[in-house]
């Protein structure tokens, strides 16, 4: 059985309107160059190197994670703010001030599927590799648990989900609807790798994942709408609140 690794990469300040590409060829030593390697990057990167910035004094938070929110569902505990955003359940809809060069709100990127594919193409050239893949990875609260816990944000190069329905269990019987999460797992590993304050870590690279690698997937075998999700009853009232 071959053992996953995980290695973050300590660089300096990301700058606003940097080339992630040249960035990333030059703190990703050589040595960890391989095929069948998966890259995460802080989705924090890719909005800086997108120029995703709104002045703080131009808005506030609540007004702008309205505004950022695919779905708004309205405040919840400790005075935050609960959205829909990129297929993901979050508070806040990816506004950050944390790590913010000059104090400004960083928001997510506006179609980080294209970025992922883009930043893949590039990487894939500068490197030679005919299989890799890119993880864009972000940090999220979990109800009932205490701390951050890692998500991706957009995957590309693997299936984000491996099926693993009519597989057998150690007993013999045929799995009815498991499937595994393989983006959002990596990139829990990789964001407990990066940190979460000073640490300067932007970038991980997995060597050994479980990742079927492949030029592209359908976006439903991954991201489910509220109206597929098995936990919508628990937030659909606040929907419907915010179509009011």
């Amino acid at each position: 059985m071959k053992t996953m690794s995980a290695s973050a990469i300590q660089t300096p300040i990301f700058h606003v309107g940097e080339s992630l590409a040249d960035f990333i060829v030059c703190y990703v030593d050589s040595s960890l160059i391989k095929e069948r390697m998966v890259l995460a990057v802080t989705t924090k990167i890719v909005s800086l190197a997108e120029h995703c910035l709104i002045p703080k004094g131009s808005i506030d938070k609540k007004t702008l994670t309205k505004n950022e929110s695919d779905i708004f569902l309205g405040e919840i505990g400790h005075g935050v703010s609960l959205a829909i955003k990129h297929s993901l359940l979050m508070p806040g809809a990816g506004v950050d001030e944390s790590n913010s060069e000059n104090g400004d709100f960083i928001v997510h990127p506006k179609n980080p599927m294209k970025s992922a594919y883009e930043l893949r193409e590039a990487l894939m050239h500068r490197w030679n590799l005919k299989e890799l893949g890119v993880i864009f990875t972000d940090s999220r609260s979990n109800p009932l648990r205490l701390g951050v816990t890692g998500a991706a944000l957009a995957c590309a190069g693997f299936s984000p989900v491996i099926d693993k329905v009519g597989e057998k269990d150690l007993f013999g019987r045929p799995l009815k609807i498991t499937k595994v999460n393989v983006a959002d797992s990596l990139a829990a590993t990789a964001v407990l790798m990066m940190g979460e304050a000073a640490e300067a870590c932007p970038l991980v690279v997995l060597h050994n994942t479980p990742a079927e690698f492949t030029e592209s997937f359908e976006l439903s075998s991954w991201m489910l709408s509220p109206e597929q999700d098995m936990y919508q009853p628990l937030y659909r009232h606040m929907i419907n609140a915010d179509k009011k």
